[in-house]
């Protein structure tokens, strides 16, 4: 092992050694906490994504499926209540295949896969129940597939083609679905198993669907064609027009000086209205014109002779002469026919159920705000309600005194509510906070105790250090008051002394004593060492 690394081990061991009880227990516990944290972490980071093998599965296919994964020693988790089996993503296709091959889930409504069962001697009502049970399976995978949805079942009514019968009786269908826990289906969902069932059957319309929950809730009734009772849907319009005029109210008088009610009569029939418009164009030509002599005049002349006889002795009119212009004209009645250019314009207009077929709405404003007009306050709320009159709907706006207890108590209720949203929001922090210290606390000690520990070591390394270059300046200066014995018979090169033993740097307590014992005998002398060691150590 290098030195270095040697001496940081051997210096970290002898400072774990000098430790106290307190403070080896508070770096125990900072390393534990270090570790676990670490442990954790590494869980975290390293534990595989899951992925749903299957969802809405019985108990006996759950169970034939985890022995399967135990086989194969893939890791699963199983939530749903027991209906979904979660494995690593990477293993999800690989154990499909193995399921499908083992003919897993057994208890799947099969889809079109029933067709492929289905044998060459089959009767045409096998083939017929055989189909519907083929699209009502299809029908609830694709249910099941929407998010929220446990499981589903689809039951279809489809009559039967006939030519005897004039009249043809529209399939129906009824959607059963069992949510996840705390899951409530919105309304946008409800649509959309509603216009899905409809879409894939010839001939139904969404009003032909009815959907019921788990709860015995009825989401979608049928001869209705959006979801929702009717109660419902006016009570959603009900809802929508008053927060518009409120919102509108709370800007003009103020927050709290108004309130609203509207009530909305709909209409649960639908149907259809045809109307036809004739109308003239102006300047246009007829389109055929005849026109017809009755025969009945009278030819007339100055001589009043009825004329002559002609061949077959039939009298003919006698020609005009000059003497008598008049002579031979016709004054029988003549009729006129004119066929003329005519606009036909045919409207066929269907009437859905759920439309509005009258609302009233009522405002009580506050007697105390001030600069009020009731003309005002009309024209507005009609115009934010959409009130039309001619089918009946009414305004009636109150100008009143408001009960100003309960808006007090409201108004503590809303603040105690406040305050109990913010006290969990700081206590949460504070928990957060908490458990943040409580982890990095005792690791921050830790660190600080053992780095103090090492900055004190350094220290008394240091003064010792000082303290032995101190001895050390001792015994030179002891040196210099000591004669050396020299022959005078000798050489230069063979000069003699004798030399004192330096202090040896290893015993420390022995330094220290000598040291304390030459302050003592000579503290100014001790004290001009000290200061010419520390000039000598200051940068030139």
């Amino acid at each position: 092992m290098p030195a270095p690394i040697s001496s940081m081990l051997r210096r970290l061991t002898h400072t774990i050694r000098e430790f106290t009880i307190a403070q080896r227990t508070m770096a125990i516990i900072g390393f534990a906490v270090l570790a676990l944290g670490i442990a954790a972490l590494s869980f975290w980071a390293t534990r595989p994504q899951l992925s749903p093998l299957f969802s809405g599965l019985s108990g006996t296919d759950a169970n034939t499926l985890v022995e399967q994964l135990r086989t194969d020693g893939v890791q699963y988790e199983i939530t749903g209540g027991g209906g979904t089996i979660m494995v690593p993503e990477e293993s999800v296709y690989a154990e499909r295949l193995k399921a499908a091959a083992a003919g897993l889930p057994s208890s799947s409504t099969g889809g079109y896969s029933l067709l492929d069962k289905m044998g060459v001697t089959a009767s045409e009502f096998q083939q017929n129940v055989t189909y519907k049970r083929a699209i009502e399976g299809e029908l609830a995978h694709t249910i099941e597939a929407m998010k929220g949805v446990k499981t589903a079942s689809v039951q279809l009514a489809i009559p039967k083609d006939t030519v005897f019968v004039s009249e043809k009786t529209d399939p129906t269908a009824s959607v059963f679905i069992a949510t996840d826990n705390g899951v409530t289906l919105g309304d946008g969902q409800v649509q959309a198993i509603v216009h899905l069932t409809s879409s894939s059957i010839d001939g139904m319309k969404t009003s032909d669907v009815s959907v019921v929950d788990a709860q015995g809730h009825v989401l979608s009734a049928t001869g209705v064609d959006v979801a929702g009772s009717g109660s419902k849907r006016a009570s959603d319009y009900e809802e929508r027009v008053r927060s518009s005029v409120q919102s509108m109210l709370d800007k003009v008088v103020g927050p709290g000086n108004a309130t609203v009610v509207v009530a909305a009569d709909m209409s649960q029939n639908s149907g259809q209205r045809t109307a036809e418009t004739f109308t003239t164009p102006d300047g246009s030509p007829a389109l055929s014109e005849s026109a017809q002599n009755d025969g009945t005049g009278r030819t007339s002349g100055s001589n009043g002779s009825a004329g002559i006889l002609g061949p077959d002795n039939i009298a003919v009119p006698s020609g005009t002469s000059a003497a008598n212009p008049t002579a031979g004209t016709n004054t029988g009645a003549t009729s006129v026919t004119k066929n003329n250019a005519i606009n036909k314009v045919t409207e066929q207009t269907t009437i859905p159920a759920g439309s509005v077929t009258r609302q009233t709405v009522s405002v009580a404003v506050n007697k105390a705000v001030s600069g009020v007009d009731r003309a005002n306050l009309i024209s507005l709320v009609n115009a934010a309600a959409g009130i039309d009159a001619t089918r009946g709907d009414s305004v009636a706006i109150e100008i009143v005194s408001f009960n100003q207890a309960g808006a007090a108590d409201a108004a503590k209720a809303i603040a105690a509510s406040e305050a109990a949203t913010n006290a969990d929001r700081t206590a949460g922090l504070i928990r957060s906070i908490v458990t943040a210290l409580a982890i990095a606390l005792p690791i921050i000690i830790a660190l600080f105790l053992i780095s103090r520990r090492f900055r004190s070591r350094s220290k008394e390394d240091r003064e010792l250090q000082e303290m032995t270059e101190l001895a050390e300046l001792r015994a030179m200066m002891s040196d210099q008051t000591r004669p050396i014995a020299l022959t005078a018979m000798e050489p230069p090169s063979a000069l003699t002394y004798t030399q004192v033993p330096l202090i040896e740097p290893g015993d420390t307590e022995r330094k220290r004593a000598e040291i304390d014992a030459l302050a003592g005998n000579d503290p100014e002398r001790t004290a001009e060492i000290l200061r010419g060691l520390m000039d000598d150590r200051q940068p030139a």
